[in-house]
């Protein structure tokens, strides 16, 4: 067989298939919807591939496995027709987003752990325990308007109680615990949105029976999705630079 870029090499379905781990069908699919490019047509109306349609769907396969199905398969098409630059920013895009995903998820194993720190040494809260604007405040060495800040920002949700003045602020056990998980993921130079992505993701992995294993291996998940993205990018970029040079 020659090399998968050799333009004269003719396949059939058939023979892509078996290389590519696709069955027939897939592949007229996966051509159809602009996956790979159009393939050739022999005398008798038979589809005639190269390697390069070979190549592509192997790329296709970890694209899939790195952003989804669908978002490959918009890639796959947008690539061939964006302007070059446009093209290599949306693969540079999907880089972001697994890194986003990675960096939400080791904040989240941060906090978790930190959370974990405490409950081993502290006692069963009780409701005495809620803590005013003011003290908890001092306890974190933040100004009062920081935590109005969070607030607004739906990262905090304290009780509202009534006083002779009004209403005051009323910071419950749980709500004090994340806001010292705020205070120190501010402190280690996350943004908000980051801050808002993990109190979410502390939020719903701490109902699991380990979340901690749990977002280890996500962890995991993230690396070899990042890793099967940077293989698909090497057939990304020629079909990238193709473009660029046609």
């Amino acid at each position: 067989m020659a090399g998968v870029d050799d333009p004269a090499e003719r396949l059939s379905t058939a023979w892509v298939a078996r290389l590519s781990g696709y069955s027939v069908q897939q592949i007229r699919d996966l051509e159809g919807l602009g996956v790979i490019s159009e393939a050739s047509r022999a005398a008798n109306g038979y589809r005639r591939f190269s390697g390069v349609h070979v190549r592509d769907l192997g790329a296709y396969r970890h694209l899939a496995f790195a952003v989804g199905p669908v978002q490959a398969r918009r890639a796959m098409r947008a690539v061939r027709s964006l302007p070059p630059d446009r093209a290599a920013a949306l693969v540079a895009a999907f880089h972001t987003t697994l890194n986003r995903e990675r960096d939400g998820a080791l904040a989240a194993q941060e906090a978790l752990r930190m959370i974990g720190a405490e409950a081993a040494t502290d006692a069963e809260p009780v409701p005495e325990d809620s803590m005013t604007i003011t003290e908890l405040a001092t306890a974190l060495g933040v100004p009062a308007s920081t935590l109005r800040f969070w607030e607004r920002e739906k990262l905090l949700a304290p009780e509202r109680i009534s006083t002779r003045a009004g209403s005051a602020r009323r910071y419950q056990p749980g709500v004090v615990r994340e806001a010292r998980i705020i205070a120190a993921l501010r402190a280690a130079g996350y943004g908000i949105p980051q801050v808002r992505q993990t109190l979410t993701a502390v939020r719903e992995w701490r109902d699991l029976d380990d979340p901690l294993d749990a977002l280890a291996s996500r962890v995991e998940t993230l690396m070899q999705r990042t890793l099967a993205l940077l293989r698909a990018g090497v057939v990304l970029a020629d079909i990238i630079d193709s473009g660029a040079r046609a």
